[in-house]
């Protein structure tokens, strides 16, 4: 998927974290969506730790109790992708349908350092 499509995928989403991302991605920062799918169950399951980890350490996110939200009602298999923002300060994980037509859901993490 090249840049254009993945900016177009996060302005059709509609929330401020694909919002935050797709800025991240126009302003040189790097994206890309990755072969193979994940089942939502375990995928919910990760980022739920995640989520009790980050809220436990004080890491800044966006938008990752909505994607766990998400992925926990959704039914099948999820593609991810990624964008990092050009001075690497933040990550965005991206949850597509298993074609990547669709954007089911976007958090970020601010990255330590």
């Amino acid at each position: 998927m090249n840049p254009t499509q993945l900016a177009a995928l996060l302005e059709s989403h509609g929330t401020e974290t694909a919002a935050r991302a797709r800025a991240a991605l126009l302003d040189g920062g790097t994206g890309v969506v990755w072969d193979g799918a994940a089942a939502p169950e375990q995928l919910a399951r990760i980022y739920r730790r995640r989520l009790r980890r980050t809220r436990r350490t004080g890491q800044e996110t966006a938008g990752l109790e909505d994607a766990v939200d998400r992925l926990a009602a959704h039914r099948l298999p999820v593609r991810l992708g990624q964008v990092t923002s050009a001075d690497g300060a933040w990550t965005y994980l991206l949850f597509l349908s298993q074609d990547a037509r669709t954007l089911l859901a976007c958090t970020g993490v601010r990255r330590r350092g």
